[in-house]
């Protein structure tokens, strides 16, 4: 059985006023149900794991709002971190703990913040991957390209290998004319930052490329049940290097022949800004308006394609506008083209330089 560990960190500054450093894009109900982007997560791992075996790695800030969110999940599986050193850290960390449980554990880790909808097909990629994972591979899952789209990594397919392939390349995000050769060429997918692999394999690859994070989540996880686990963390954390798992881990590893892909085949969506969401949720009219769950209403009239968040109680009013993100919540409002809601980052950073972090 899979141990699944589900990454919660960042504040999804392009969904902003929605989300915000306090209450992240991950605790909000983003899937066109009730469930939150998190615990739509967890509902789909827990198809490969049972909930002694789900864990989650989220910040200080968090905790308790996880918690309160997966009543199911055991509180010594839901790993603090005191403050945020990025992917090679949370994950490497989550993999020490399960390492000193189960030593010869297949682990998954998947972000909480990407909307699946077909938990099934899920499911069925993930136990190709523990396949090939169980042979020694460090796999990774990739998304058949619906376009070319610069917004993602790519992953550049080698040689068949059981149910997948050998990992040729890590891609870089490109340009639209390289995203189009991506795509043409057939033998690329979209890097979704999901991954599966012996703990063992991957501790001892960690070891080989980034020896003092190694050390450093090894001895976090040997004290974790003990007394001394807080003394260790204010001493070690802080000095553990900022980097993703990609450039600490995946891409040397790849170099030297020792990640596989499976390709994904299911619709996957990393909720980012507010035209992705757009395009995942049900249109609520037949105009294409999307109206994203929120304690307001909407009156829209004449209007066509717009994302609406009525979030502050009060009635959202729309007349002959077309193609607009509105964001209403109590003390901000949004409104923004849809075809900018990549720039709704940079309004966060405004807000931080005037120093208005009430906001943000």
């Amino acid at each position: 059985m899979l141990h699944a560990v589900v990454p919660a960190g960042g504040s999804g500054t392009r969904l902003w006023p929605l989300s915000r450093a306090q209450r992240p894009k991950f605790l909000l109900p983003l899937t066109g149900t009730d469930s939150s982007l998190l615990q739509s997560t967890v509902e789909r791992v827990r198809l490969l794991s049972d909930p002694d075996r789900v864990y989650v790695v989220t910040g200080a800030a968090h905790a308790v709002d996880v918690a309160r969110q997966l009543p199911d999940v055991p509180g010594d599986n839901i790993l603090v971190e005191p403050s945020p050193r990025d992917s090679a850290a949370a994950i490497g960390l989550a993999a020490a703990v399960i390492a000193e449980r189960d030593p010869s554990a297949i682990m998954g880790s998947f972000a909480a913040d990407h909307l699946v909808l077909d938990g099934e097909a899920f499911a069925k990629t993930v136990r190709k991957a523990m396949e090939l994972a169980s042979t020694g591979l460090l796999m990774t899952i990739g998304i058949n390209p619906s376009g070319p789209d610069t917004g993602f990594g790519y992953l550049r397919l080698g040689a068949p290998v059981g149910p997948g392939y050998q990992l040729e390349a890590f891609v870089e995000k490109p340009d639209q004319v390289s995203a189009v050769e991506y795509v043409s060429a057939g033998n690329y997918l979209w890097n979704a930052g999901m991954f599966v692999w012996r703990v063992d394999v991957f501790l001892d690859q960690l070891a080989r490329h980034r020896p003092a994070l190694h050390d450093a989540v090894r001895t976090l996880a040997a004290a974790w049940d003990s007394t001394g686990r807080e003394a260790l963390f204010a001493q070690l954390w802080p000095t553990l290097d900022r980097i993703s798992i990609d450039y600490a881990v995946m891409e040397p590893a790849a170099a030297a022949g020792k990640v596989g892909v499976v390709p994904g085949d299911f619709d996957w969506h990393d909720v980012g800004d507010y035209d992705t969401l757009g395009q995942v949720l049900k249109a609520a009219d037949k105009t294409g308006n999307v109206v994203v769950r929120g304690t307001g209403e909407t009156l829209l009239t004449e209007s066509k394609r717009n994302v609406v968040v009525p979030a502050a109680g009060r009635l959202v009013a729309a007349h002959g506008v077309d193609d607009l993100i509105i964001v209403d919540t109590p003390d901000a409002l949004l409104v923004c083209p849809r075809d900018r809601a990549q720039e709704v980052k940079a309004l966060v950073e405004e807000l931080k330089q005037a120093n208005r972090t009430d906001l943000v």
